[in-house]
């Protein structure tokens, strides 16, 4: 009677079980390591529905402009249109109104500023179907809760999260793109060692700021009574030298 399988299956249930473990071990590996954050998100860069360049608008010195030709960047303020991001919990987009303040002089009639122009004579509010349609490039899980004040408006210690710490040099993109992960890890990173990332209050929208060595004594100082939450404050040496972490607000603190 001729043979059903062929004699080289006999060799499959020596051979799967440890095939299979290699697989599933490079399986895990690139999704932990190609499916995160710093791959998936970092250089994200969608087309908004007007070219607004943070460049010309929030740069300092002379850009080129829309025509090619050399302009001087206006340099505003990061709050001159983000007006509540050190009182808010939310950095907030600016209304029509805000944009008008200039361009009702400015590039008046532009084919490219469309879009603001119907916003503005519209007067309708976004959640009825007014406002510019633009495209939010960093954003968080909705499991995890961030207040923009709590980072930018740390006034009683006298210093703060720079804006460019996690939005990059906003001020020299033309198109705006997600330069960090914004990962748990990067987040819980900055949490256990505020200190590299603090600056005096009146420096956060400063993208050019540069730290000396006074601030960096004094912001080491400041960071010893900042308690943000999964900060590694309480370490526990065992006698076998195994150090436990304990941190002060645990998973509550962005998990609500």
């Amino acid at each position: 009677m001729a043979l059903i399988f062929p004699k080289w299956t006999n060799e499959i249930p020596r051979v799967a079980p440890p095939v299979l473990t290699v697989l599933t071990c490079v399986g895990i590996f690139v999704v932990w390591y190609w499916f995160s954050p710093k791959h998936t998100d970092v250089g994200y860069a969608p087309v908004q529905p007007i070219p607004y360049s943070h460049e010309l608008h929030a740069g300092q010195g002379m850009v080129k402009l829309s025509d090619g030709t050399m302009g001087s960047a206006l340099g505003l303020d990061c709050r001159y249109c983000h007006a509540n991001v050190d009182k808010s919990a939310h950095a907030g987009v600016p209304p029509s109104q805000v944009c008008m303040n200039c361009h009702k002089q400015v590039k008046l009639g532009s084919l490219k500023l469309a879009p603001l122009y119907k916003s503005w004579g519209d007067g309708k509010p976004e959640h009825d179907g007014g406002g510019i349609p633009w495209k939010r490039i960093h954003k968080l899980p909705d499991y995890a809760y961030f207040n923009h004040a709590a980072h930018v408006g740390l006034k009683k210690e006298g210093a703060a999260i720079g804006c460019a710490t996690c939005h990059g040099r906003i001020d020299q993109m033309e198109v705006v793109r997600q330069v960090q992960p914004l990962s748990m890890g990067w987040c819980l990173d900055c949490h256990n060692d505020p200190a590299p990332n603090l600056r005096p209050i009146d420096q956060v929208t400063n993208m050019a700021w540069q730290s000396t060595p006074e601030w960096d004594a004094k912001a080491k100082d400041i960071a010893t009574r900042l308690n943000p939450p999964g900060h590694k404050n309480a370490v526990t040496v065992m006698p076998d030298g195994q150090e436990i972490v304990r941190a002060t607000a645990g998973c509550t603190g962005c998990h609500r």
